[in-house]
Parts: structure tokens; C-alpha cells; sequence
């Protein structure tokens, strides 16, 4: 189904140490998770803070277990703030990820966003930008763009709940208001579901444009719990509204197999946040593999 020196699958350290609620695996080290997933069966990793900050000393960690990294987040302030207040840590970011190796930087716009409130409902608060404020996201996102290209790499936009850009009609604006080449899309399966959409439909339409991809599924009667006790989007993760591919709601394999028929190339990355004290993140890990190997060949 996959060229497999193309397709490469990562796990995210979310897992492990949930570093928007450092109290989810703050028992968890950096060494347990780089080496659970290897253990599991995964060649690469996304960026978590609890990971060496110098370059030298994180690749011989990641070279001793045969992972590579992947990208790693981004906040971006481009409807709240001045450009250069982004720009300036983007450029430190993007050079660190290049000299890890990754191809493509995950940013996420933060102006406006409730995701780490809290107290506040996710589904009922999500922001709305005003025309100007996505005009300033859209020119933003396309000078990150062309920053990313001086090294070689491609800027992916992370669609996210209780931001500016959840729904698939917000997706749209964005793909609309950008250019191709200079912003491309992270396709989250689990924001997706949660927010409400219909993740094949939003990947039939962009699948060209989709650089790197997050796979989390989602429990269909949490989902309806946050619903029901209008959750915010933390307490939604503590209540163990995600989970692993094939473990929720979500119907994966005609997503894979619209991904192969358009010869996806990058990295399929499993970033399932859960409460390890509830979900044994090796245990979870390993289940997302075998589901993987299973369903998509790779």
C-alpha cells in the first residue's frame, strides 16, 4: 500500500509527559519515552520539553535508539500580536529542527486561543477571527512559509480545537487564503472528530497538500460527556477523550487508503494524549503499532 522508505511512523512524547499539564507523566523521564518507543516499534519522535535543548546531546540519545525527530509544535501569535514577535522565535526553532534532520515545522496560530484554559468550554468558546485578523494570519503564515524554504523546509499548519482554525469550514478559509507552496496542512484525525467534521471528506479535498499527519482516534461517549458538561478542552484530555488509532471512533482505513492512492510521502505520527497514570503510554504505544502494521502495511 505504502512505500515504506517514504512513510515513516513516529510516536508523539504527549503520551509519556503532557506538556500543556506537566502534572499528566511528570514521573515519566526523557529516557523512559525515547526508549519505550523504540521498544514499541517506532523510528521517530516529535519534541517535548523535556528533551535536551542542545542539538549534539539529543541526536546521541535519539541515535542510541534508532529514533529520528520528526518537527516539533509552534505557537504562532499572528492575529494578536507583530509579525517579528513570531518571527523571531520561529527562526530559532526552525534551526534547531534543522539540525535535527525534520523537513517540516508544525505551527499552530495561538492568538484568541482556549485550549489551555481550563475552565473553558471547548465547544461552545472557540474563537472566531475577524476578517483582518485572518488576513494577518494568512500574509503571517505565508512569510513563516518562505523562512521555512530557506532551510529547505515546509511550514504545516496544525488545525487544533478551541483555536481560530478547528473546523473544516475554517480549514478552508485558510487553504484558500494561502499559497500552496508556501503553507501546507497537518491532518489531525482526532481534532477532526472532535470538532465535529468528517476527517476522509476534509482529507479528500487537501490530500495534496498534507505534509504531516497526526493519528488519534477518539472516544465516542467522552466526546458526548464533554459535550454534556461543557468541558474545556484539557479537562476533555484528562477525561480521556483521545486515544490510540483504532481504539475510538474513527474509521482509519479508507483514510490510509486515500493517503497511499495519492502517494503520501512523511511521517504518519501517533500523538494520542492521554493520562499515563491511566493509560500505560508502552501499553498504548505498542497497540497503535500493531493496529498500524495491520491496517496499513507499514
Amino acid at each position: 500500500m505504502f512505500d515504506k522508505s517514504k512513510v515513516l511512523l513516529g510516536i508523539a512524547p504527549i503520551a509519556w509527559t503532557n506538556d500543556d499539564m506537566p502534572e499528566l507523566g511528570r514521573e515519566n523521564t526523557f529516557e523512559q519515552c525515547v526508549s519505550e518507543m523504540a521498544l514499541a516499534g517506532f523510528s521517530g519522535s516529535e519534541v517535548g520539553n523535556k528533551y535536551p535543548k542542545n542539538p549534539k546531546v539529543l541526536k546521541q540519545a535519539l541515535d542510541l535508539r534508532g529514533i529520528r525527530i520528526a518537527s516539533a509544535w509552534f505557537s504562532s501569535f499572528l492575529t494578536t500580536r507583530p509579525f517579528e514577535e513570531t518571527a523571531a522565535p520561529f527562526l530559532k526553532h526552525r534551526d534547531f529542527l534543522h539540525e535535527m534532520g525534520a523537513k517540516v515545522i508544525v505551527v499552530a496560530e495561538q492568538g484568541h486561543s482556549i485550549q489551555g484554559r481550563i475552565d473553558t468550554p471547548v465547544l461552545e468558546r472557540k474563537p472566531q477571527f475577524t476578517a483582518a485578523e485572518w488576513e494577518s494570519l494568512a500574509r503571517g503564515l505565508e512569510k513563516l512559509g518562505k523562512l521555512g524554504q530557506e532551510k529547505d523546509m515546509h511550514i504545516v499548519y496544525h488545525h487544533h480545537m478551541g483555536t481560530g482554525v478547528q473546523t473544516a469550514a475554517e480549514i478552508d478559509q485558510l487553504m484558500m487564503m494561502t499559497g500552496e507552496k508556501l503553507v501546507y496542512l497537518l491532518f489531525d484525525t482526532g481534532h477532526l472528530a472532535f470538532s465535529g467534521e468528517n476527517p476522509q471528506q476534509v482529507l479528500k479535498k487537501y490530500v495534496k497538500r498534507v505534509k504531516h499527519v497526526h493519528l488519534k482516534d477518539v472516544r465516542q461517549d467522552i466526546l458526548v460527556k464533554v459535550a454534556s458538561e461543557k468541558m474545556s478542552f484539557l479537562q476533555a484530555v484528562k477525561a480521556g477523550v483521545f486515544t490510540v488509532p483504532g481504539d475510538g471512533m474513527i474509521d482509519y482505513e479508507p483514510l490510509f487508503a486515500e493517503f497511499a492512492s495519492n502517494n503520501y510521502e512523511g511521517w504518519f505520527v501517533v500523538e494520542a494524549e492521554q493520562d499515563p497514570a491511566l493509560a500505560n503510554p508502552l501499553e498504548y504505544a505498542v497497540k497503535a503499532r500493531k493496529y498500524i502494521r495491520e491496517k496499513a502495511g507499514l
